[in-house]
């Protein structure tokens, strides 16, 4: 059985494309009806089309941005459903400003709210039906994916049950090849692998999936060759996987392949000039607007209460263990000391003899971290981004926390995804630090600007609604 993938996308795209103008022609009719009932409608002018053809360029993009249209078999439809959600968001957003700078009265937010909808429900419909004729083409045994596992060790198994957990996606084990049988596979053992070439005559097999350990070179490169000779892709599944991440990307370096283990987007250049450009443009508007007038009040408030400088620095570490000067609001008072009677460093806690009545509400609400945007305007910090230690917590934490440093390939952030989700304060236990050090990766690994924008929009919620963990 012959599938080419390529031409799913193609058709998947085409359908979407013929749904978009569909839509787009109805919501335009439906929005001259609404604002003239009586009156004919006229036929579409020019800009109309203008604006049609620019709807289709941002579907095009964001839809390869968001990759809408990955590789049908591997994915969940939740995954596909948040895809397509952010493709039509761009959508809407694109609509809104295009209708902006065309200024007209003919079609209007109702316009942008019918279309919108229109071309949500019927996108997630298609998709629906077409996922729901499948499965059912899938539990008659039929459009199924036969697959050939050379190797039948733990990671041939693996890849076998995860067929069987996923049937769904249209996969379906044939049997095993390898050089002794296992008890688990039962009657799918079809032999060594020397009998490859038999096998591939008497099966109908669309994929070899070689699941063989490292030092079965000899075999699996007599396998691959006898592949060569047979219609069927070849797909292999590295014995070091469970060291990859979701975040893993493969490259050419020359004519090597070379996986990446914590790839993220914020490695590329335009996402990293990106980034840094929305940190300076909103540290410059906040400075402008809203700290020429606060920081003074924060000032005076902190003078009144006790004596000592309104700011309070800090050395931390940053990208790449850089050490950088980290700035805040003063919220202890003067001379506190950081280490306990036994040297070791001390985190501040609940009801902390050393803080201020003023340094107690800065930090419930947050504004104790403001003065660290002078750290984002220099470069050393971001506004979003894993939280910045202290050396001496840094020193410990690196020998005692699994992956602890992975969280400095980027620059740390005044607020970040670990403090959103509850995750700030205090660090008593081992765990704690951990449960942190792996919502930071998970940032690190899961980077958009999208994630940024919840971030904030939750650490404003945080900031006055009393957070539990602020202290």
């Amino acid at each position: 059985m012959i599938k080419s993938r390529a031409s799913l996308k193609y058709y998947k795209f085409a359908l979407d494309l013929a749904l978009l103008v569909t839509v787009f022609f109805i919501s335009s009719y439906l929005a001259r009806r609404h604002m003239s009932p009586t009156a004919s409608v006229p036929p579409m002018e020019r800009w109309e089309y203008f604006l049609l053809t620019m709807l289709v360029v941002v579907w095009y993009f964001s839809a390869r941005f968001f990759r809408l249209y990955d590789e049908f078999r591997n994915r969940t439809f939740s995954s596909e459903l948040v895809a397509l959600i952010k493709t039509v968001l761009m959508q809407a957003t694109a609509a809104v400003i295009l209708l902006f700078f065309i200024k007209t009265l003919e079609l209007s937010r109702f316009f942008v709210l019918i279309y919108i909808s229109q071309l949500f429900f019927f996108t997630v419909s298609d998709k629906l039906l077409c996922r729901t004729i499948l499965h059912r083409l899938h539990t008659h045994g039929r459009n199924l994916n036969n697959i050939l596992v050379l190797g039948a060790g733990s990671l041939g198994q693996a890849f076998a049950k995860m067929v069987g957990d996923y049937s769904h996606l249209g996969y379906r084990v044939v049997g095993f090849l390898d050089e002794e049988a296992q008890p688990e596979i039962k009657d799918k053992y079809l032999g060594g692998i020397d009998r490859i070439e038999e096998v591939l005559e008497k099966y109908p097999v669309d994929d070899v999936l070689v699941a063989l350990p490292a030092c079965a070179n000899d075999r699996l490169n007599d396998a691959l060759a006898a592949c060569q000779n047979y219609p069927v892709n070849i797909r292999i599944v590295p014995e070091y996987f469970p060291h990859l991440g979701a975040a893993f990307s493969l490259s050419l370096f020359g004519h090597l392949p070379v996986i990446s283990l914590h790839n993220s987007r914020l490695e590329e250049f335009h996402w990293h000039a990106f980034k840094r450009l929305f940190d300076v443009s909103l540290a410059v508007f906040l400075f402008l607007f809203v700290f020429s007038w606060l920081w003074p009040l924060v000032a005076l408030a902190i003078k009144m209460e006790s004596r000592g400088p309104v700011f309070f620095r800090q050395e931390r570490w940053g990208i790449r263990n850089r050490k950088f000067m980290c700035y805040k609001f003063r919220t202890m008072f003067s001379g506190s000391c950081d280490v306990d009677e036994n040297g070791h460093y001390r985190q501040a806690s609940a009801d902390d003899s050393r803080v201020t009545r003023m340094g107690r509400f800065l930090r419930r609400r947050n504004l104790d971290e403001l003065p660290q945007f002078i750290n984002v305007l220099k470069g050393d910090m971001s506004i979003i981004g894993p939280r910045p230690h202290p050396t001496p917590l840094n020193l410990k934490s690196k020998q005692t926390i699994d992956h602890y440093l992975i969280r400095h390939i980027i620059r740390p952030g005044i607020t970040g995804w670990a403090q959103v989700n509850g995750l700030r304060g205090e660090t008593r236990e081992k765990e704690d630090m951990q449960q942190r050090v792996e919502y930071d990766i998970w940032y690190i690994r899961n980077w958009s600007m999208w994630l940024d924008f919840q971030i904030i929009l939750r650490t404003l919620w945080r900031t006055f609604h009393r957070d539990p963990h602020a202290y």
